[in-house]
């Protein structure tokens, strides 16, 4: 799919609210650009000449015309389109001053800063919203605004071993494995999503009320959270689960086979599956097995069953397996690299693909991931690539605050503001 920056807006379901974005890296940013793509305006607010951090996490960075690198990570382009870039110094008095104003403007505040670092700077909820009632202020940490760990910094990987999804990840001991963090920061991009959903209910709510409210968001709640039946199998029986590699805790068999050109994933949930798979193997002993038979069976007696299963299964292509489970109704799936990934039918028939204009690419054009959101009335929107640094600061300044031309050049005289690549 191929969207360009002219795309018309006010088609989203959250046509007209404003959101001031205070956050960076990811999990503000992740929740942002959910908003942004269902229709809301995103002030995004970065550091002058700096910019949020993300812009440096790379290589890959996307390249220009002349084929090198721009300030443009990969990193940063993963979550933030849909926003407008402006570059504003908190730590001068101008610049606070500046966001008291935007704020009484916004419907919702996010930042993510260490637990009273706005506070101390005059931009703390209290003082918002005694200038603005209505605003929804969402903080996000990595522990939340209380508790012993309040003041500490909190990051995805930190969270995701002091959370327990480490702890459930990775081969077993016995198979040389160790605690093995998940290859993105879902523990970031988990709570960016819990805060969205958090803000939209306080916006549904807040058309009663007519009064918004304070969130606070931290990622450890939400990677706890996120441990979902593995979590309440340990508070209902007290035992503490281990590693099973990519085996499931209470279903067998549910995990990866080698077939002769790799592996293949094998997801039997019943026991109507696991019987038809068995005749697709010409093992139909197996599903006559007393130890096999049902699936707390299989459970009980995983370490017999698995080398039985694997012994079958290095017979036949990874191609073979997948087209004759599927005939049966077995469900059963590639192991896709990333490449694979994009170029799977159904990711691109879902346009999980999609390509914006982009005024620094060699191209003029950059990929990105989708959205998952698909609405049948009011569709999310593409409506412009991630921004540069500052690219909006004047347009920003100007039509929200009606600040002068003279105004702002002073404020940028004084580097209050970083007016960069403006439009």
């Amino acid at each position: 799919m191929t969207a360009t920056t002219d795309t018309p807006q006010g088609k989203g379901p959250l046509n007209g609210l404003i959101v001031l974005d205070l956050s960076r890296i990811l999990a503000g940013p992740t929740c942002t650009q959910i908003l942004g793509d269902l229709g809301a305006t995103i002030i995004k607010i970065e550091r002058v000449d700096r910019g949020d951090d993300t812009r440096g996490w790379g290589p890959p960075f996307l390249k220009d015309k002349e084929g090198k690198e721009t300030r443009e990570s990969a990193y940063y382009l993963s979550a933030n389109r849909n926003k407008h870039s402006v570059a504003i110094d908190l730590s001068q008095p101008a610049g606070a001053a500046l966001i008291k104003r935007l704020a009484e403007k916004a419907d919702v505040l996010i930042e993510n800063f260490k637990v009273g670092d706005l506070d101390r700077k005059g931009l703390g909820y209290e003082e918002l919203s005694a200038l603005n009632p209505r605003l929804i202020y969402c903080s996000i940490t990595g522990f939340g605004q209380t508790g012993p760990y309040a003041q500490r910094a909190g990051y995805d990987f930190i969270v995701q071993g002091m959370g327990g999804i480490m702890s459930l990840t990775g081969e077993t001991d016995e198979n040389g494995g160790i605690p093995t963090k998940v290859g993105v920061g879902v523990s970031d991009v988990i709570c960016g999503m819990y805060a969205a959903n958090a803000i939209l209910a306080a916006t549904v709510e807040r058309t009663s009320s007519g009064k918004g409210q304070y969130i606070d968001i931290s990622l450890l709640d939400a990677q706890v959270a996120w441990l979902i039946n593995q979590g309440v199998a340990y508070l209902v029986s007290g035992e503490v689960p281990g590693r099973l590699g990519n085996a499931h805790p209470t279903i067998v068999p549910y995990e990866t086979f080698p077939a002769s050109d790799g592996q293949f994933i094998l997801a039997a949930g019943n026991d109507a599956q696991f019987q038809r798979f068995c005749e697709v193997a010409n093992a139909p002993e197996l599903a006559e097995d007393p130890r096999f038979v049902t699936n707390a069976d299989r459970v009980r007696n995983r370490k017999e069953l698995i080398p039985l299963i694997r012994q079958q299964t290095v017979f036949k292509s990874c191609e073979d397996w997948i087209s004759e489970l599927e005939a049966v109704g077995v469900p059963c799936g590639p192991v896709n690299d990333l490449k694979q990934v994009f170029d799977n039918p159904q990711v691109q028939h879902r346009e999980m693909k999609v390509t914006l204009e982009h005024p620094t690419s060699n191209t003029g054009t950059v990929d990105l991931i989708g959205s998952p959101m698909k609405l049948s009335r009011t569709p999310v929107t593409y409506r412009q690539a991630p921004p540069t640094l500052g690219a909006h600061t004047k347009e920003i300044l100007a039509g929200f605050l009606d600040l002068d031309d003279d105004t702002i050049s002073k404020l940028a005289e004084d580097n209050t503001i970083d007016l960069g690549a403006s439009t």
